[in-house]
């Protein structure tokens, strides 16, 4: 089937899995604001993008569109082996709202072989999504590489503290980054733990937020 074909036949089926509802429950509930979505369930996209299968060509064309919809299920159907860096940079500069780069980051770009030089890369950003995405694939590796030592996590750390970012989906992200790293093992638990605390005594807003929020949901996931 030629992917213009099969592109238009994926876009139909996620019509059709729309629902008013849920569209509207994206900005007013879970805070996922875009101009271009259905308003189709995770667990639909997921099923749909099972039937597909590996496709990378799919994905390219998918993701062109700039459906909201579609991006998500390119991010499934995608191969991370082949997915290059200049791939990752371009979708990373794409990203328009939390959910579509969380996402990738989670479903994709932290099996690729590239994805630990892309944390410190992006981590460096100005643009609000770009710089999110740094956090949430360092979070993303620490919930799924399984290979990696606490070493490269050590390292990583100070990417978080040096953010001073106040911007909502920034700080959010690099808390869930450090509780991510906290869950590998006691030692990282103890090292994320002991810089939670500095920098919730920082004159730093966003800095002193993450700190703050990283200490206060390690003590509730103990309880």
């Amino acid at each position: 089937m030629a992917i213009p074909a099969q592109t238009r036949e994926v876009l139909q089926a996620l019509e059709a899995l729309a629902s008013p509802k849920v569209r509207d429950e994206m900005a007013s509930r879970y805070g996922i604001y875009t101009d271009k979505a259905h308003g189709v369930r995770m667990a639909d996209m997921l099923k749909l993008a099972k039937g597909l299968g590996r496709d990378r060509k799919l994905a390219a064309a998918l993701w062109d569109t700039g459906w909201y919809e579609a991006r998500t299920v390119a991010a499934l159907i995608d191969d991370p082996a082949a997915v290059t860096r200049a791939q990752m940079d371009r979708w990373c500069r794409d990203f328009d709202n939390w959910a579509i780069c969380d996402t990738v980051c989670f479903k994709l770009f932290d099996k690729t072989p590239h994805a630990w030089g892309k944390v410190s890369q992006w981590a460096a950003k100005r643009s609000e999504f770009e710089r999110r995405a740094g956090f949430a694939l360092l979070a993303s590796l620490a919930l799924h590489d399984k290979a990696a030592d606490n070493a490269a996590f050590i390292a990583a750390l100070p990417l978080i503290e040096a953010a001073n970012d106040d911007r909502n989906f920034v700080k959010k992200a690099a808390s869930w980054a450090m509780r991510a790293i906290a869950g590998r093992n006691p030692e990282l638990r103890k090292r994320v733990t002991s810089l939670a605390k500095r920098m919730a005594a920082s004159d730093d807003a966003g800095t002193r937020w993450v700190g703050k929020d990283t200490l206060r949901r390690l003590i509730s996931a103990q309880a």
